[in-house]
């Protein structure tokens, strides 16, 4: 019964996990619905041309708006606590910017909040200095705007 339980409690822990990052992408398509921008969910990096920078590292973004001068490749998330794990994001999204850095056809944009944050301020200024698309939920109209503009 114990064996039982603990195996519940893990499998609810992680559906709780994952609950706030799905409610965060839905709040940002809404957004992006409301300014009518046109969008893919779900995109994997095999599908996109010219994406070989990557190397052997296979991504699915959470959005791909494409205008007429860039492709904006998004990864969206949310961060009720901290923790190792938003470290470890910051550093892979650095990381993964960096790498498309070199495609004049595409952009990184991270669009990340939560309170989570309070706890790594460091690794998400870091970020934010690395990365040119860094955004939260106050701060996305002007993203909006600027990719309306790109339209």
């Amino acid at each position: 019964m114990d064996y039982v339980f603990g195996v519940e409690t893990g499998l609810d822990t992680n559906a709780r996990k994952n609950r706030s990052g799905v409610l965060m992408s839905k709040l940002v398509a809404k957004k992006f619905d409301s300014a009518g921008l046109a969008y893919r969910t779900e995109v994997a990096s095999t599908t996109l041309d010219g994406l070989q920078s990557l190397g052997a590292d296979r991504k699915v973004f959470d959005f791909v708006i494409t205008t007429k001068k860039n492709t904006y490749l998004i990864e969206v998330n949310f961060y009720s606590g901290g923790g190792s794990k938003l470290n470890e994001v910051a550093r892979a999204y650095t990381d993964l910017s960096a790498k498309l850095d070199n495609l004049p056809a595409y952009e990184f944009v991270w669009i990340t909040d939560g309170r989570g944050w309070y706890q790594a301020k460091n690794k998400l200024e870091e970020a934010y200095y690395h990365i040119p698309h860094v955004y939260n939920l106050s701060s996305l109209p002007g993203f909006i705007e600027q990719v309306k503009e790109d339209l």
